[in-house]
């Protein structure tokens, strides 16, 4: 796909987006977009609640509800450094969380682990990719750096005006 094409695919998703305005219909879509845009089997999104420094999936592909505390895994670590983080060795990496597969049942491959940031430059969320074929590159990670700045402003709102997020906002389940 070259780059004019690319540009006009994401103007239309940015627009099909618009017309979800609650993060149940929202979040499947980001999903989706991310996983064709960039070849990953799957794709999870967590809210973070600075509060109880908390991350869950609001959207785990083929997954339940995930819960990691920010000091833990490659999601926590994503908020800890503000940065994107690649791994395409999870299961060598020390950060890494094998006892999710082990729940889920789904071998991890790679992951592309991709901070989200408010209007204020604080981490409302992480998205991550998993399981690219030949592994997530550094290409990757600046398409993801662009979409998640695309995608944070409808899930800054979403969040703020999503009931269910606002319940999961206060830490109530």
């Amino acid at each position: 796909m070259n780059s004019a094409s690319s540009y006009s695919a994401l103007a239309d998703f940015g627009h099909a987006l618009l017309n979800r305005p609650s993060l149940q219909e929202g979040l499947p879509m980001i999903s989706e977009y991310a996983k064709q845009a960039t070849g990953a089997e799957r794709c999870s999104i967590f809210i973070y609640n600075p509060h109880i420094q908390m991350l869950w999936t609001t959207l785990a592909d083929g997954a339940g509800k995930i819960m990691v505390h920010k000091d833990d895994g490659i999601v926590g670590h994503t908020v800890k450094e503000g940065k994107p983080i690649i791994v395409n060795d999870p299961y060598e990496d020390p950060r890494f969380l094998p006892n999710v597969d082990k729940k889920t049942g789904f071998e991890t491959k790679n992951i592309a682990s991709i901070p989200i940031f408010d209007s204020s430059r604080h981490i409302i969320g992480v998205f991550q990719l998993l399981n690219k074929s030949g592994g997530f590159s550094k290409e990757d990670a600046r398409f993801m750096i662009f979409f998640a700045h695309y995608i944070s402003g409808y899930l800054e709102l979403a969040i703020l005006f999503d009931d269910d997020a606002k319940l999961l906002q206060k830490g109530i389940e």
